[in-house]
């Protein structure tokens, strides 16, 4: 897709305005929350379930990747029969 100069010139006049509008805003030291996690050693409690969720999820994808596999292997097996 490819866009006029009608469609560029606006777009980049809001990046433009957005960009200055948002340099203006001020800039905090850090994320509060997470400055209070660290405190109070409860930052590892995050991490360690972010890192358990994620290992979830890469488990099941590959249980789900070894069940797509044997159920290709089945259809092959079965359209060679067919075949012959």
């Amino acid at each position: 897709m490819r866009l006029s100069f009608l469609t560029k010139a606006p777009l980049a006049a809001l990046l433009l305005l957005s960009q200055n509008i948002m340099a203006q805003q001020p800039v905090s030291n850090g994320v509060e929350m997470a400055d209070k996690l660290r405190a109070d050693g409860k930052i590892w409690v995050v991490v360690a379930v972010v890192a358990a969720v994620f290992t979830g999820i890469i488990i099941y994808l590959v249980s789900l990747d070894r069940q797509i596999g044997k159920l290709e292997k089945e259809v092959k097996e079965k359209k060679k029969d067919y075949s012959l």
